[in-house]
Formats: structure tokens, sequence, C-alpha cells
């Protein structure tokens, strides 16, 4: 659980949880537009339809608009994996990192202002999580889905999953600089990179994921 607090105070009525809604998909769009900085509170709420002072009521300045924003897509990445997951036969662990990575690149091309924001570091470093940067947060989150479905111990996956989040988080900045819909090669690569990694640092012989062990020759 994040300790960052985007709202000023939560809303109780379902008019107001709409209205607040209508201001971050309005952050979004603008972000998408005129990025980070041409955003102003003014703007955002003239795009969802409010009052500037309404705004206020539930949001302290344009940063914490786009907290909430973040922590939304985080939230959406993490459920849209976990169902992956659920639902698609994945018979080692790096098949789970080929569908986080398909997930990411899907959010990148289709998800209003994540291409801007990726997970905040252009905002704040420590945007999703005042105790934690933003980078560990997503590391955490995935180590616990990695380690719940393949058996895991925790431990032995928190460390390599950091460093495999850090890498590819730079690769992957690089594909989509190189093309707005992420360069095939450089997104291919960005794969090889982590699973050669994590080859040599998780178990091949750990459990699958229907929780029988089994030894498996390394990703190619």
């Amino acid at each position: 659980m994040t300790s960052a607090t985007p709202l000023r105070r939560q809303p109780v009525q379902q008019r107001s949880a709409k209205r607040v809604e209508r201001m971050v998909e309005a952050c979004a769009s603008l972000i998408d537009e005129v990025g980070y900085d041409g955003v102003t509170t003014t703007l955002i709420a003239e795009r969802a339809g409010v009052a500037v002072g309404s705004l206020y009521q539930f949001f302290p300045d344009k940063r914490a608009v786009v907290q909430s924003l973040t922590l939304r897509n985080l939230e959406k990445f993490m459920e849209t994996i976990t169902a992956r997951f659920s639902t698609t036969v994945l018979e080692h662990w790096w098949d789970a990192v080929d569908s986080i990575f398909d997930v990411y690149v899907a959010m990148h091309r289709e998800v209003p202002a994540f291409s801007r924001l990726h997970f905040g570091d252009v905002v704040d470093m420590r945007l999703l999580d005042d105790q934690r940067d933003n980078n560990a947060v997503i590391s955490d989150r995935l180590s616990e889905l990695i380690a719940a479905k393949f058996g895991i111990p925790l431990h032995e996956l928190q460390l390599p999953i950091s460093i495999a989040v850090e890498a590819a988080d730079g690769v992957l900045k690089l594909a989509f600089r190189r093309d707005p819909d992420g360069d095939p090669g450089v997104l291919a690569e960005a794969k090889e990179l982590v699973r050669g990694y994590l080859s040599s640092r998780i178990d091949t012989r750990q459990p699958t994921a229907d929780g029988q062990p089994k030894s498996t020759p390394s990703p190619r």
C-alpha cells in the first residue's frame, strides 16, 4: 500500500466521486495535449466542467491530480497483469515477464497520458509512495505477484526484480523515444535483456505455475 494521499478528502456522494473522476480524466487528456508543465488547475477544472473551487475541495494542486491519475494507472497495470496471470497459461516465470512487458506496452499505447507520465518519474521520483521511489513500488508489487504465482520465495525475487525493473525502465524509454508506439526491435531486446539477467538469478528448478517442481532450460 502506498502512503501517498493525493486527495484532501474522499468524495462521499456518487455525484462527488464522478466529479473527481472527471477531473482526473481531464488532467490525463490535457497532459497528452500540452504536457505536465502546460497543465494548470484552471485548465483541468475547465476541461472537467467544474469550478476551480470545486477542484480545490478535493485536490491541493495539480500535482495531486496527477498523483491520483498515476496511482489509478498503477492499479490498472497490476489488475491487468493479475487478470493475465489468471487467464493465460504461464508455464515458466519468463512467460510472466513477457506478459508484464505486453501490458506495459499496451498501456503506453492506449491509456491517456501514460506515455507522458509512465509511473510518475517526470513529476516526482516518489509520486506513488512518499517513502519509496516509484520503481521500488512497481518491483515490490511484481515480486509479490510472481512469487505467489510460481511458488518462488519472495526474498529470492526482490533484488533481481528490482534490478530488472530499473534496466527495463531505461530500455523501454529508449524504445518509445525511437517510435511513439515502441520500436519493435528495442522492445524485443528489452525482453531478452530481462530474461537473460533473471535466468542467471532465479533458480530454474523452481515450481511451475501448477505448483509442480520442474527443471527448465534457460529462456531463449
